[in-house]
This record gives structure tokens, C-alpha cells and sequence, in this order.
């Protein structure tokens, strides 16, 4: 069985930071959303991945390298343009050949892996499997219409009338069969080819498509919000570890990771949260669900809930939540402005000022 990691997608929903970045490798506990992936392709015994790469191919193959440190072999297949799921599966079918494979999309996050997942179809061998999670707003997803046995009949992508509240979840396991679903459709109004269409066109033509509801955790990480919702998930289930050095004035309260080289000063580090190697930390408080990246200064600051991606600096501010702060960013405090008042007063007038 054969892995196929989708890691093209611009990433508009985490603008700025996508700018200059690929948001696969935005961490989540100082580790990239990417690593998550393919550390659970590994877990389940897949060795050969193909990553679809696009306009920031270059750094995610920095990143991941030939793929031998999560001990997978890795193919990188170029994909011109973000034309759909099912088009990034046609594109890879030299890569896939005969094989079964899960389709992994890259900046996704499942808790707890993919490995009983991948045992379940290695035994069952439907023609596809899909992941399904009960969503609050089926409108931004691909949904699926399950019939009374449980089995999925229908599937609609982004519908402006969802005729379920199950969406699919970013993890597809296929046969061979897909490679003929994937030719046989037409783009679709945004002009990609979607995956959802394939799954359509297996079902339509009498082939077994399977689904699975999750009730874990699992999420997109497509925007900020769920990014730090992710970084709190990470972070929840981490422990103690201090390798840095941690000074008698400072004090360290739950799961605090301060990683070596790390060097915490006159603070508070209040847990879950994570210090990198490089970074300084000083007469500041860092609270709960932080992730502080490498090579960073937080000075005279308080931060909570929030990732700070490295060689960034906060110095003199107060307070920062909920933020994602990107590489080589300065944050300081706005210059203070003198206070003063205007007036323009008629004749006999009465004005009461706080000093």
C-alpha cells in the first residue's frame, strides 16, 4: 500500500503567514502540521509516499528531505496548478501503479492516526473508504449523504444546501478503481476536478464505497483559528521536559517544555506550553496553549494561546492572545503620544476635563 500527501494548496485562509510560507509547514507545537501526517503515514506501516507538490515545492522538499528521517521513501510529484483532489490522484497514477493508497491531505490533523484505518480496508478492500465527522457548517465541506444500512449514497462539495451535517474528513483510502472514476469526470464550476465526484461516479457505477464517522479529533488547519486550536490539542498532551535552563528567580507551573539551548530568566511559564531551542525568555509570562518557536526573545511580555514562529521578538508588550506572530517579526510597544486637548469654545462656556 501506497501513500499519496497532498501539500500544494496556497493556503489563502492563513494569509499573510502563506505568503512567504508553505502552510503545511506552519508548526503546531514547533513541529509542522506536515510532520503530523506523515509521521501517521509511517505508524501505519506505509513506506512509499508521494507528495504533490506545487508553487512551494522547494521548501517542503527542504523539509522532508528523501523522507528517510519518518522512515518512508518519498516521490515528489509536481502539480501545476491547485486543480482538485481528483486531479492531484490523476496526475500521481505512474507513482500509484496497481496499488491500494491512502490520500492523506497535508495540512489536516487527526488525533490518535490513521493505522486502524489503513488495518480495517487492508482487510475489507472496498473499492474507497472515506473518513466522515459531523460538522456545524456542512456548506464549507465535501458532505456525504448516507442511505438507512450506513452506506453512503451520495456526495455533494460544498453545497449550498447540505442534505447532511457529515463532512468528509481530509483521509481517502482507494483501489485501483479510482484511477478509472478520476478519468471518467468533468471539472466541476470552480474548475477542479473533485474528489467528490469520483466517490459519485464509483458509487453510480456500483462500486463499493465505504465510510467511517469519527468522533476524535480532526481538524483542517486551514485558518488561524484552528491552527491554535490544533497547538492546544498538541499541547494538552505533552509533558514535562525541561533541557533548557531555567534560572532560580523563574517559576515553571504544569507541562512546560523548555527545549536545550532554551533560557528562561526572571518568568513565568505557566503549561501546556513550549519554549524552542535559542529562545530567551525574560522577566515575561507566558501562559497556557503557547508554542515559542526557535531563536526567539519574548522581553518584558506577556503571551498566551498563541504560536510564535522563530527568530521573532516581543519586547515590552502587553498583552498578546490568540495570534499566530510569523518569522522575524518585531513586536514592540507604539510609541507613547503626548496627551493633550483641542478646543474650539464659544462665549460663556463650561468645560469639566479628568487629568
Amino acid at each position: 500500500m501506497k501513500a499519496l500527501v497532498l501539500s500544494g494548496g496556497a493556503g489563502t485562509r492563513l494569509r499573510p503567514l502563506t505568503h512567504t510560507s508553505a502552510k503545511q509547514l506552519v508548526p503546531v507545537a514547533n513541529k509542522p502540521v506536515l510532520f503530523y501526517g506523515l509521521e501517521a503515514i509511517a505508524d501505519a506501516g506505509i513506506k512509499q509516499v508521494g507528495i504533490i507538490v506545487g508553487s512551494t515545492a522547494d521548501e517542503i522538499m527542504e523539509a522532508v528531505g528523501d523522507g528517510s528521517a519518518f522512515g518512508i521513501e518519498v516521490t515528489y510529484i509536481p502539480q501545476e496548478a491547485p486543480l482538485g483532489l481528483a486531479h492531484a490522484v490523476l496526475i500521481a497514477q505512474d507513482f500509484l501503479g496497481d496499488d491500494d493508497f491512502v490520500m492523506y491531505l497535508g495540512d489536516n490533523f487527526i488525533v490518535g492516526g490513521i493505522t486502524d484505518l489503513v488495518d480495517g480496508f487492508r482487510a475489507d478492500r472496498p473499492d474507497a473508504q472515506i473518513l466522515l465527522t459531523k460538522v456545524s457548517d456542512p456548506k464549507a465541506f465535501g458532505v456525504a449523504e448516507l442511505g438507512p444500512d450506513g452506506r453512503v449514497t451520495g456526495l455533494e462539495e460544498k453545497p449550498e444546501h447540505p442534505k447532511s451535517d457529515l463532512a468528509l474528513v481530509g483521509v481517502y483510502l482507494f483501489t485501483p478503481a479510482v484511477h478509472e472514476a478520476v478519468r471518467s469526470i468533468e471539472p466541476s464550476r470552480r474548475g477542479e476536478l473533485e474528489i467528490t465526484h469520483a466517490l459519485q461516479w464509483l458509487i453510480d457505477n456500483g462500486r463499493d464505497v465505504r465510510s467511517t464517522t469519527i468522533s476524535g479529533y480532526w481538524k483542517d488547519t486551514g485558518n488561524v483559528t484552528d491552527m491554535l486550536e490544533v497547538n492546544r490539542s498538541v499541547l494538552e498532551t505533552s509533558e514535562q521536559r525541561i533541557d533548557g535552563s531555567v534560572d532560580e528567580s523563574s517559576e515553571i507551573i504544569g507541562r512546560v517544555t523548555i527545549e536545550e539551548g532554551a533560557c528562561v530568566v526572571g518568568s513565568r511559564i505557566v503549561g501546556p506550553a513550549v519554549i524552542g531551542a535559542g529562545t530567551v525568555v525574560t522577566s515575561s509570562y507566558v501562559g497556557p496553549f503557547t508554542s515559542i518557536s526557535r531563536n526567539c526573545v519574548i522581553s518584558d511580555s506577556e503571551i498566551e494561546f498563541s504560536i510564535v514562529l522563530d527568530d521573532s521578538s516581543l519586547n515590552g508588550v502587553r498583552r498578546v492572545e490568540a495570534s499566530i506572530i510569523g518569522r522575524n517579526v518585531v513586536v514592540t510597544p507604539a510609541p507613547r503620544m503626548p496627551a493633550a486637548h483641542r478646543f474650539v469654545l464659544g462665549d460663556h462656556s463650561k468645560v469639566q476635563i479628568s487629568s
